[in-house]
This record gives structure tokens, sequence and C-alpha cells, in this order.
């Protein structure tokens, strides 16, 4: 039977990581795949998840399964941390939620519930986005449609072409949005902006689904929610995917949150008893230690400022690495002008250069990245960032 299925390609970002691993060019470098790393490369523990991870050790005492919501803590102090304290969905208990295994998982339960609600909806997805988000999606069963978001010509946001896409979108479709930190292109809407998605919500009536990966990356833990927070005050259903993947660096622990902001409380109940029936069915039961670890520490108050701290630390280093490859690009006469890469956010920029360079950065001077021209900033260093810049001013 299983003669009949036939090798599938390699994961354009894995598989460029796999090939980055088999590189012997001594001065190889890896801007690939979507980790923070540190100044000497590597993607650290943060001190407050050592010390959640300890205060964990010395008190948990069964291995035995959690609720099928999660863990009751890390909701909670996520949903403070998205919406803030008090916010009157929150006080109203209009929000349903599950611990998620990653951001992966919050959005596949959430495109579940969407295709039981309305099968034949349409999930409208930025052009580019995470590539991802399509496969997540689409396995279940929804249709896609992209609306435009980037010009890699002008290396900036299409935002006249993405409102007049959007003022054609039917009742009851979805808008898939990038809450901060936009991944690919780390251009993110501006505050008059978010205005008008909400405006536009409000006429067209479909439904906007925020993936927020990157909260704190971009200007800050609240700032990077200001669109979340603005949709959630005015509109009566909004969908939510977090991640604790980047801000909290538990890659591989899978934290995520899948969440559903409803109109009544009674509708509330309702979903809350879908998501877990979605959960049930793909994964049965959510798993403790991530979620764990994130509830001691948003629940401490000396280690969230501990966290916060790091949070900030991680921010203002990748954009310090930002000005620097734009300063080194200018300093070496790049032939084209980088300093759009200073406007973005996050971890990711668009570089806007061809596939073809792409392509040449790899084979000649064994610079890792994705044929889109996505670049991790964090991937860049003190000690690379000259040959980084060596090597685009000559492809160019």
């Amino acid at each position: 039977m299983l003669e009949v299925l036939k090798q599938l390609p390699a994961d354009p970002i894995l598989g460029l990581s796999s090939a980055y691993k088999q590189d012997t060019n001594p001065k190889k470098v890896d801007l690939g795949v979507g980790v923070y790393k540190d100044e000497q490369g590597r993607t650290p523990i943060l001190s407050s998840v050592a010390k959640a991870q300890k205060i964990l050790l010395a008190n948990e005492d069964s291995k035995t399964y959690i609720t099928p919501q999660g863990v009751p803590g890390y909701i909670s102090g996520m949903l403070d941390l998205l919406l803030g304290k008090g916010h009157k969905t929150l006080i109203e208990e209009r929000v349903a939620a599950v611990q998620a295994p990653g951001g992966c998982g919050a959005l596949r339960i959430l495109s579940e519930l969407l295709k039981r609600c309305n099968g034949e909806l349409t999930v409208w997805v930025s052009d580019p986005t995470w590539a991802n988000h399509i496969p997540l999606i689409g396995s279940a069963g929804l249709n896609i449609e992209t609306y435009p978001y980037f010009d890699k010509d002008q290396a900036g946001i299409r935002f006249d072409d993405m409102v007049a896409c959007l003022e054609k979108v039917n009742k009851g479709d979805v808008v898939l949005l990038h809450g901060c930190c936009h991944n690919p292109t780390g251009a993110d809407l501006t505050k008059a902006q978010w205005h008008k998605v909400l405006e536009l919500a409000q006429e067209r009536e479909f439904l906007p689904f925020l993936d927020i990966a990157y909260q704190g990356f971009g200007d800050g833990i609240d700032d990077d929610v200001y669109g979340l927070r603005l949709l959630a005050d005015n509109l009566p259903e909004l969908i939510v995917a977090a991640s604790c993947s980047k801000n909290f660096g538990l890659y591989r622990e899978r934290v995520g949150l899948a969440a559903m902001i409803t109109a009544r409380r009674e509708v509330r109940d309702a979903i809350q008893t879908q998501i877990q029936s979605i959960a049930r069915g793909i994964y049965s039961m959510p798993p403790s230690y991530g979620g764990a670890l994130v509830d001691i520490i948003l629940n401490s108050e000396e280690l969230k400022q501990e966290w916060l701290g790091e949070v900030s630390s991680m921010r203002e280093r990748m954009q310090t690495l930002r000005r620097l490859l734009v300063s080194k690009l200018e300093e070496k006469g790049a032939s084209k002008d980088f300093s759009f890469i200073n406007t973005q956010k996050g971890m990711f920029s668009y570089l806007c250069i061809s596939p073809e360079q792409v392509q040449q950065l790899r084979h000649d001077y064994a610079i890792y990245f994705v044929d889109s021209s996505r670049v991790n900033i964090a991937g860049i260093s003190t000690s690379n960032v000259d040959y980084i810049a060596d090597a685009l001013t000559a492809i160019l």
C-alpha cells in the first residue's frame, strides 16, 4: 500500500538548514531558520526560564494528565499579556481558550473550528505570509485566498492595494493578520492602518484572525499588541493564535495558545467545548511542561520583570543589528539603498533581492537564507556583519 506514495521535496527552510550543516566553508552564515541567536550564535535558555525550571522541578509531584484546556495559570497569564489585565472580554467571560502545541497547533485548532462553523468560508492571508500558514490552514480543508501586502520593488506595504482587496471580502470570511513583526517581511501596519482594518472589518463583517508569534520583539510587549487590543475593544468576535517559542525561547517545548473572543458568554461556553473537542481529536491531551514554566514566570512579579528585561534585551539587540548592517552596506558602497531594513521590525527582514542573487550568496559565500530574500536578523553578529555586507555588495 505504501508504495503508491512519492517522495516529497525537502521543506524549503528545514532543507536549507540541512544544507548549511553540511557546508564546510568556515565562513558560512545561517540567516534562514527563525530562531533567536546571541552574539555567539547560540539560542540560550533565558535566565527567567532556567529559574522557573528549578521551581517546577522542586514542586511538581505528578506526571498525570493536566486538564484538557491546559495549565490554568498559563492561559490566564497569556490572555492578560495579550489583551491587558482586566480587559472587558475577560471580565465578561467572553474568551474561550486552550493551551496548544505551539503556535502551529493553535493555528490548526482554530482552522478546524472555522471549518466546523462554515466549511465554505475563505481565509485571506497576506502576500507574502509565513510559509506554514497555508499548509496549516489548508490542511483543515478551508479555502485560501491572498490579499496584497508587500512590494519588493518599493520595500514597503501595499496598503492601498490591501484595502482595495479587503473592501471586496465577503461577509463571514476570515482575514489572517500578523499581530506584529510580520513574517517574512518585518513590515508592520501603523496604528492608523490598524484603525482602517477595524473600519473594514466593521463594514464588510469579516472575522479577523490574528497570529501573534513575536510579542515584545517589535516595539514592546504592549505596543506590539496595539492592533489586537484595538480589534478586541471594538469587534464582537476575534480569533487569536499566540506562541511562546520566540519571546520565551521555548522553541522545543511547543507552547501556544488558541483563543476565540465571542460576542456573549453563552457562545463562549459552547466554543470552549468545541475547541477542546477539536484538540481531543488531534492530540488528545495538552503538554504541560512549557505552559507550566510560562505560568510560573507570568505569575511571579520578580520572574516576570526579569523576563520582560530579557525580551527587551533581545529586541534591542536585533534593532542594533539592523542599524549595523545598514551602516556597513552604506560604508562599503552598496549600489542598493537598504535603509528600509531599519524601518522593519522583529526577527525578520526582506532584503528585496532576486532569488538568483540569494542563490549566488549561498553558492559563492555560504550565506544561507530562503529564496524570497527573508533573513533572520538575529543570525547577524559583530563577527560576521562585515562578511555579509561585503558579499551583498558584491552580488548586487
